[in-house]
């Protein structure tokens, strides 16, 4: 009975504010003064509410100075709003694209004839000059065949000479004398066959180049078609990279309007992020765009004097282009809802407005603006957090020259 009013005191005290203790008691001697068995369990019970109501006073002014020392925790410290203007100036933008660099000629070198493989006169990775010997293939079957055309034709030439004699003494008649040089024409022709067939197995380099990987050792049975070595032209390097349709209109547009192709400002950015020491021009465009990606493929030509550039490697494709007289405005004086941007502008009575604007594009932490802004207006650059559509701020101008020399300074 006494652990059960005892309960039932705890949780009437915990429902009741302070200031309702006092009630509590005359609460209780109504309700439980005629169920208690004796004085002495009112009396427990009164003893322990007394005990709680001290609690609680003791906890309320504990969390009363708690609220006061913090301010009620709900309080953060404001910063100053700054506000900046828009500037127009001249802007260098990058357009970059991940690139394939390929050799102007990249050919195989292959086995005119089958055979065995006689001679290989250079080594991989070397440097060769066009008609320079690069394999041999075994040549006895055609020397041989050379060495008998050549006999068979010197045997015409011999029987044109007699017939061209006997019909001078009008042994012969002159039909003989056709048939001789057709059969002398013959046999020249077959010689011609054969040292064709024995230059066949002397391959020899068809420009300069580099030489790749021996698909072939020395000794071994080559079929005809086989592939002994692939050869590159490295002196002009052809790199391929693919533009999106809008901006191959844009490049269109500018060509049509009278720019030269040759003035574009390309440059290579090779793997370990070095720019190659030559600038690149745009060589040629491809016929079709591809319609799985929307994209179609640019060339651009770099001389390779050095050999730097090998084929196959890769790198990305960097062309700048002057942005005449963009507006610009700082990235971090703009903010996003629903995949819309936003900047704060304030007008003449200090009142700030929500104004959606159009980035055209973006470089560093700058956004170049093709709606929504003019030069000379101002607008909220920091403490766009504390500002709402409509109030009336009090703000530090800052000069947009100086804000966008310091833009890696963040101030929030």
């Amino acid at each position: 009975m006494r652990i059960k009013l005892a309960l039932t005191v705890i949780v009437a005290i915990a429902s009741l504010s302070v200031a309702g203790v006092g009630r509590l008691k005359e609460t209780y001697n109504d309700h439980f003064g005629s169920q208690a068995s004796s004085g002495e369990n009112a009396d427990e019970a009164l003893e322990l509410a007394e005990v709680s109501e001290h609690h609680l006073e003791t906890q309320g002014n504990a969390d009363h100075h708690a609220v006061a020392e913090h301010g009620g925790g709900e309080h953060h410290a404001e910063h100053k709003i700054v506000v900046t203007s828009p500037v127009s100036t001249d802007v260098t933008l990058t357009q970059q694209y991940v690139c394939q660099i390929h050799s102007r000629r990249h050919i195989e070198i292959c086995a005119l004839e089958g055979g065995y493989l006689n001679e290989i006169g250079v080594g991989e990775g070397q440097t060769v000059k066009k008609g320079q010997s690069l394999f041999r293939i075994l040549p006895t079957l055609y020397e041989a065949r050379l060495d008998a055309d050549m006999a068979e034709a010197q045997l015409a030439e011999v029987e044109y000479s007699n017939t061209q004699s006997l019909v001078q003494q009008n042994i012969v008649s002159e039909q003989e004398l056709k048939l001789a040089k057709a059969k002398l024409a013959k046999a020249l022709a077959k010689v011609k066959l054969a040292q064709a067939e024995m230059n066949f197995a002397d391959i020899k380099a068809p420009f300069d180049g580099i030489v790749d990987r021996l698909h072939e050792q020395e000794g071994s049975l080559v079929e005809e078609g086989a592939m002994l070595t692939t050869m590159s032209d490295n002196s002009v390097m052809w790199v391929y990279f693919n533009v999106p349709e809008a901006r191959y209109l844009e490049y269109q547009a500018a060509l049509n309007a009278g720019q030269d192709r040759d003035s574009l400002n390309v440059q290579l950015k090779l793997a370990n992020h070095q720019i190659f020491n030559q600038p690149g021009k745009i060589g040629a465009i491809e016929a079709d765009f591809n319609n799985e990606t929307g994209n179609i493929a640019f060339r651009a030509d770099f001389q390779n004097s050095e050999g730097l550039l090998r084929h196959g490697q890769t790198g990305t494709i960097l062309i700048h282009k002057i942005e005449n007289d963009a507006i610009v405005i700082p990235q971090r004086a703009t903010y996003e809802i629903l995949a819309k941007k936003y900047a704060y502008v304030v007008g003449e009575d200090n009142v700030v407005h929500q104004r959606e604007i159009v980035v055209k594009n973006e470089k560093d932490d700058i956004f170049i603006l093709s709606e929504g802004l003019a030069a000379g207006e101002k607008i909220v650059l920091e403490g766009i957090r504390q500002v709402r559509d409509g109030e009336k701020i009090e703000y530090e101008f800052a000069e947009p020259e100086t804000v966008l020399a310091n833009l890696k300074n963040h101030a929030e």
